[in-house]
């Protein structure tokens, strides 16, 4: 197989790119350092395809390695003829590699093997070539044998017959048309353990769906509830069609001898070797897809949702609110640097309302809060109320949000959280990581394991492997395209880096507080395993402000600096005009750009970026993203009304729908048919993403089930 080929036809681009790009992979680049420094080598592939064709690169060279394999295993056997080898060399996927392997793989002792050794693949082959004119009791007598345990006619032909199953539930090409036809007219079919038992699986109790048309989220939410034994799942196949097609395939002769024996054969084969085989690839093959498929919506949304706008500048008061134990707070000042922790207990059972007022206003007072954080868990409510209180009784200026604190008790009760705050309690640390993700998401977010964020669906139900895979990649495509600041960094921002390992992560803050700030990017070299490899890829992503080299604060790579000192030199600029407003009007100086780069020894590409980082040093791609909304008031479920339209943030985009935070204590859902009447829409990705702010519409309110529908068509 030419992989390179098979890559570029199926994700539409040229044969030479993917080559390019499978050569830096090679040599050890990174995703976002190929994404971001190699345009002008890959054709400016960005990091989605990149991560794509990354995946398909690292299946087809296993698949080709277990061909390997398995043409050396069948060639031990001195059974591999050329078609063989052919087929096996042409199979595109490891299902069809694995049907072909079949009749050759060492099998457990089966029917048919036990058949096989009392001497009975003689009779086997005589009733499966259908040209005997003897009866089968007949031929079958010449096989009885004492010795071999075969006493009677019977047992002989029960035994050649179960060489012929098993010989035909070997067939790849038969395997492959019944797995071909269950999929096209199959059904995937549900019911209930105990229709009387209430869950939230009832819609699943008496359900039915074309195979080809399953839904992934149904997929997943049936096998949650297959698992949690509240439904049993079962796959119902075309049977008539496929036992007449194994007939017409393998009853070649009109034998009154052999016709019926092989009919029976056929549906035992089928019955008892193929169907539930072939049953459990699909289920898997389903719920390989559904994953997928979530585990795609799930990156879009964690990189929305890490790609939130900072709020700088502000003192932020933390609120991590609980009844009984009492709502822990956290001041944190513009640099996330923890000023002062306390415990108030305006909740139940306390209800100290008075008294965590008066704390809070003299922390607003003595550090002078803008903005506080609260966290939508247990006692958020009833934590919002007080504090709107509050704010309509003081003088000062300060708003609140309610965030999302998924995740915060994971990163609180963690070693890094304990590394981070030796001498904080769970709750303490919990405060200060909810007021840190308002004031940089991404810095706080990258300490808490990407699965406990909260912006998927049923990722605890799915292959964690590849999820983390997945997810760790989000991540890093998202810490690359913001860049980070050298000499502030954490350790667990510092890891998703181009190139950089939890080690050597370690070891630049260690170096930085041994040796003080760095001031060149070169310095980087003298970090404990941090070699020049790793320099190359993760130079560019590292930022220095007021350092030796202005370069150093923007995105352009070291390797680029020659180019970009002669490029401000023959624009009459020099390194020293680099601010942090840039030099507007850069492009529009630029006439000629190919002879420009040609002059300059680099591609366009690299030129066009060098320009556009002049033009904006290390510009923030997330100033770009809609602004959190900061609420002064409180509103409450039993204040919705049907028709009321309000403003709302997006915290959650799934397969049907989009949650939409607005500002009461539970989302409401957007149901994909409410998302536009502009398009039909596949996906409400298409529209919406988390941390868009949208306008939306009350439809319905259910205050028992604290259910709220809402639509985007106002």
């Amino acid at each position: 197989m030419e992989i390179a080929k098979v890559i570029a036809q199926e994700l539409g681009i040229k044969v030479s790119q993917v080559e390019a790009t499978v050569k830096l992979i090679d040599e050890g680049c990174t995703i976002p350092f190929i994404a971001r420094y190699r345009k002008e080598v890959t054709g400016s592939l960005n990091d989605e395809v990149l991560r794509d064709l990354y995946e398909r690169l690292n299946y087809l060279r296993n698949l080709e390695e277990r061909k390997e394999t398995v043409i050396a295993s069948i060639a031990e056997q001195e059974k591999l003829t050329p078609e063989l080898e052919k087929q096996i060399r042409e199979a595109m996927t490891l299902v069809a590699v694995e049907d072909l392997y079949r009749p050759y793989k060492q099998k457990r002792r089966t029917r048919a093997t036990i058949a096989k050794e009392k001497g009975l693949e003689g009779l086997a082959n005589i009733i499966y070539l259908q040209t005997t004119r003897n009866s089968i009791e007949q031929e079958a007598e010449s096989y009885l044998s004492e010795e071999k345990e075969v006493i009677t006619v019977e047992e002989a032909i029960a035994g050649a017959l179960d060489i012929i199953a098993e010989s035909i539930s070997d067939e790849a090409e038969y395997r492959t048309y019944i797995r071909d036809i269950t999929v096209a007219e199959g059904k995937l079919v549900t019911g209930a353990k105990d229709a009387e038992a209430k869950s939230v699986y009832e819609m699943y109790y008496d359900f039915e769906e074309p195979i080809k048309k399953a839904a992934g989220y149904r997929v997943l939410a049936i096998n949650r509830g297959e698992k949690e034994k509240f439904i049993s799942v079962k796959i119902v196949a075309p049977e008539e069609k496929i036992l007449r097609y194994l007939e017409k395939k393998i009853i070649v002769n009109n034998n009154p001898h052999t016709t019926e024996l092989l009919k029976t054969t056929i549906e035992d084969s089928y019955k008892r070797l193929i169907a539930g085989a072939i049953e459990r690839e699909i289920r898997s093959d389903l719920t390989e897809k559904a994953e997928d498929g979530a585990i795609t919506v799930f990156g879009k949304n964690l990189t929305q949702l890490l790609m939130q706008p900072p709020i700088a500048g502000q003192v932020v008061l933390g609120w991590d609110p609980a009844f009984r134990t009492g709502c822990k707070l956290a001041v944190v000042d513009a640099t996330g640097k923890v000023l002062d922790t306390v415990v108030v207990y305006p909740t139940e059972p306390q209800k100290k309302i008075a008294e965590a007022k008066k704390t809070v206003h003299a922390l607003i007072k003595k550090y002078g809060i803008t903005l506080i954080s609260v966290g939508n868990g247990t006692a958020s409510r009833e934590s919002e109320q007080v504090i709107v209180e509050l704010l309509k009784e003081i003088p000062e200026n300060v708003q609140y949000i309610i965030v999302n604190e998924a995740g915060a008790s994971v990163y609180s009760a963690s070693k890094l959280a304990t590394e981070e705050f030796p001498n904080f309690d769970v709750g303490q640390r919990s405060a200060a990581s909810i007021a840190r993700r308002l004031q940089d998401p991404l810095a706080e977010l990258v300490k808490i394991d990407p699965k406990s964020i909260g912006v998927g669906q049923y990722q605890h139900d799915m292959n964690q492997k590849k999820l983390g895979e997945a997810l760790t990649g989000v991540v890093e495509d998202c810490v690359n395209k913001v860049g980070v600041d050298l000499n502030t960094a954490s350790a667990s921002l510092l890891e998703y880096v181009s190139g950089i390992t939890k080690v050597i992560a370690k070891n630049i803050v260690s170096y930085r507080e041994e040796n003080g700030k760095f001031t060149d990017r070169k310095q980087l070299l003298k970090v404990a395993k941090l070699g020049p490899k790793a320099f190359e890829q993760c130079a560019g992503f590292m930022r220095i402000q007021g350092g030796k080299n202005p370069l150093d604060a923007t995105s352009v790579h070291p390797e680029s600096y020659e180019a970009a000192t002669n490029l401000l030199k023959k624009l009459g600029y020099s390194l020293q005009d680099i601010t942090n407003q840039g030099l507007m009007g850069l492009s529009l100086l630029t006439k000629n750009r190919a002879q420009l780069a040609t002059d300059l020894g680099i591609g366009e590409v690299t030129l066009d970026d060098i320009i556009k980082e002049l033009e904006k040093p290390a510009r923030d791609p997330r100033d770009e993203m809609p602004k959190p909304i900061l609420r002064t008031d409180v509103l409450e479920m039993k204040d919705l009304a049907e028709g009321m339209i309000l403003k709302g943030t997006v915290r959650n985009v799934i397969d049907f729908g989009a949650f939409v935070d607005i500002g009461v204590h539970q989302d409401g859902l957007v149901h994909i048919s409410q998302v536009t009447n502009k398009k039909f829409i596949k996906h409400p990705l298409e529209v919406v993403s988390v941390g868009d702010v949208v306008e939306v519409k009350v439809l319905s309110v259910d205050l028992d089930r604290k259910r709220i529908q809402l639509s985007m068509i106002v």
